[in-house]
């Protein structure tokens, strides 16, 4: 004998209040899509140069606690790390805020400036590498496509200034924002970096090749790179911090760590997506209520003829599930979409990850089971006899 579907057929008997229910779902998976994804990109964005950078060990001021604060060391140390056995090259990047001209609009707006020897293989992205005879030019650089709107125009050919000195475009590259890049990126040679930096004025520090704000060492292959990295901070001067890149106590997870447990936004967000959770419990509980109110007479009949509150509250938990994966579908789609159109207008880097979506779909499932456990107490209460009045 084929069982009857009756948790589906309860569910899809009147379309209208089935494309309802769905959506009620859906807004509360888009709420924790949302919510969830805008911490993550704030987060995910801290850590995207760093993760494009091209080395393994990464040296930084003892004192710099993340990318934010502008602090550099000592260049020499570079050379001094060069001479350890394992190190195959060591290469300055320099980092710098700048009052960038929109050309349109003739505003200002503060972009980071990213330099270094476009010899040194430091950004190997297809496009920066395809530049790297333009950007030897004087007052050149290469500008983020993905640097907000305020900056104007990010194309190759524009001219504008750059800490009150003419600059011109050679190139673009994609790569976005974060706390620490203002309105967007630019990247020059180390040489252009010197001409718009060395002479600041007396309230901005004066740049020069003696210091550098990262240094990024290549390891050579077959190295064990926490041997080195021992090594290396055993034998430097303790005025540097030499990090491995990856790894639990790498520079790219301490930067991430930074922020999560620095700031408030991990808490600020984390809050927004319990808030969705406990609205999500509260739609899917009164979707459930209703369709148990709307069938009591179905129930007490079923329990009348011999089935118990075991098989009732099975059917009613049923509906939960699938309300659960109806639901997740059409709000996924949606967040999205949000998610392309939140990078597009931030510059943020929304990550729609597997073990994302599958994390967001397990907190969708306890949502609903949650739910059907609580509406299901209206059908486990239900006496026949009261219902037909006998």
């Amino acid at each position: 004998m084929q069982r009857t579907p009756l948790a589906l057929l309860n569910l899809i008997h009147d379309r209208k209040k089935f494309l309802t229910s769905m959506a009620g779902v859906a807004f509360a998976v888009l709420l924790m899509f949302l919510f969830t994804g805008f911490k993550n990109a704030l987060y995910d964005s801290q850590t995207q140069l760093l993760e494009k950078l091209n080395g393994e060990i990464v040296l930084i001021n003892r004192l710099k606690e993340n990318m934010f604060v502008p602090r550099s060391f000592a260049r020499r140390r570079l050379y001094q790390a060069q001479a350890f056995d394992g190190v195959e090259g060591a290469y300055a990047i320099y980092l710098s805020d700048a009052r960038w001209k929109n050309p349109d609009t003739r505003k200002t707006r503060p972009v980071r400036v990213i330099a270094y020897n476009p010899s040194d293989p430091v950004l190997p992205m297809p496009e920066v590498l395809a530049r790297q005879q333009e950007l030897r030019l004087p007052n050149t650089a290469m500008i983020d496509t993905r640097s907000r709107d305020e900056v104007g125009p990010r194309e190759t050919g524009v001219i504008t200034e750059l800490a009150d000195r003419e600059i011109r475009i050679v190139g673009t590259f994609s790569l976005g924002t974060d706390f620490a890049s203002g309105n967007g990126n630019l990247i020059m040679s180390d040489q252009n970096f010197l001409r718009f930096f060395a002479n600041r004025g007396p309230q901005e520090e004066e740049r020069s090749f003696a210091t550098a704000d990262i240094g990024l060492l290549r390891v050579t292959p077959g190295t064990n790179i926490e041997t080195l990295v021992q090594a290396l901070s055993e034998g430097l001067p303790k005025d540097v911090l030499v990090l491995p890149m990856q790894g639990p106590e790498g520079f790219i997870a301490r930067e991430r760590t930074y922020w999560e447990v620095n700031t408030t936004i991990g808490f600020i967000f984390s809050l927004l997506t319990a808030m969705g959770f406990v609205v999500g419990i509260i739609l899917v509980y009164q979707i459930l209520y209703t369709d148990v109110a709307d069938h009591w007479s179905e129930y007490a009949t079923l329990k009348a003829i011999g089935y118990n509150n075991a098989y009732l509250f099975g059917v009613v938990i049923q509906e939960a599930i699938i309300l659960s994966v109806l639901g997740f579908v059409p709000g996924f789609l949606i967040s999205a979409l949000f998610y392309n159109l939140g990078a597009t207008v931030t510059g943020l880097l929304f990550k729609m990850t597997l073990e994302r979506v599958v994390n967001l779909y397990l907190a969708t499932f306890i949502m609903c089971l949650i739910s059907g456990a609580v509406a299901v107490r209206k059908v486990q209460r239900t006496d026949p006899a009261e219902v037909f009045g006998l």
